[in-house]
């Protein structure tokens, strides 16, 4: 089996997929993509993937995009490492959380992401350079003109910052339920590869908000403490390295 990724070094949906072929030791070519230079809306790129985003997986020419479905379909064609539970319940659990992981904190991530991050570039932008970029994004069109130049709103900043607190509050739950250390318990499943990006891109922003939810701090040093988590977060990996100006906050 032949596996070529197309990511990009500081997506946080690229991130989970890395994470999860490096902890199952999988070997596979990594083909980066600059999101800035628009290489996920080239005409070759949108052939794979029409969505125009990353990551994308090419499996022995078998194409398969959507991060989500990537890790799944990681743990099905390689299951000697698992991050599935073996219950239909316990599986069903799972990806019920997933499926708020990206309707929570996968989305509301972005906005402080592109307000500190990607703002200053966009800023540097003609007007007409920015909306001719923006209306190219097949996923992100409606987010990129809504954001502007000028940025997200302080209370759409803090409505985002709201409900990644809801997040971290719902992770307590699920890890105070299960006995933790992870969110279903004993294993490290999926769900905790999918929220993981998010808290590792907040931490990064200087925007941690669970610091006073003793099991997230715990769940956060546990996932750093991984093995696969270093080979994922390369160097290059994380929005500091690329934005100096983070630094600087």
């Amino acid at each position: 089996m032949t596996f070529k990724l197309y990511n990009a070094p500081q997506s946080t949906c690229s991130q989970r997929v890395r994470f999860v072929f490096n902890a199952k030791k999988i070997p596979f070519d990594e083909v980066k993509l600059n999101l800035l230079e628009g290489d996920q809306l080239k005409p070759n790129y949108l052939k794979l993937n029409p969505n125009g985003v990353v990551p994308t997986l090419d499996h022995d020419g078998a194409i398969v995009i959507d991060s989500t479905v990537i890790t799944e379909y990681l743990d099905e064609v390689a299951p000697q490492v698992s991050f599935t539970p073996e219950s239909a319940v316990e599986r069903a659990h799972m990806r019920a959380l997933m499926h708020f992981i990206d309707e929570m904190p996968a989305a509301a991530v972005r906005v402080p992401t592109f307000n500190l991050a990607f703002l200053p570039s966009f800023q540097k932008m003609s007007r007409a350079a920015f909306v001719a970029m923006a209306e190219s994004k097949p996923l992100r069109r409606e987010f990129m003109l809504a954001m502007g130049q000028t940025g997200f709103s302080k209370s759409e900043m803090d409505a985002a910052l709201t409900r990644l607190r809801r997040t971290y509050e719902r992770m307590d739950a699920e890890i105070e339920k299960s006995g933790g250390p992870w969110l279903l318990g004993k294993k490290i499943t999926l769900a905790d590869v999918a929220v993981m990006p998010a808290l590792v891109r907040m931490d990064d922003l200087g925007l941690p908000g669970w610091q006073d939810l003793p099991r997230i701090v715990t769940w956060f040093d546990n996932i750093r403490a991984h093995p696969a988590f270093k080979p994922t977060f390369y160097p290059g990996s994380l929005l500091s390295e690329r934005f100096p100006h983070l630094r600087q906050n």
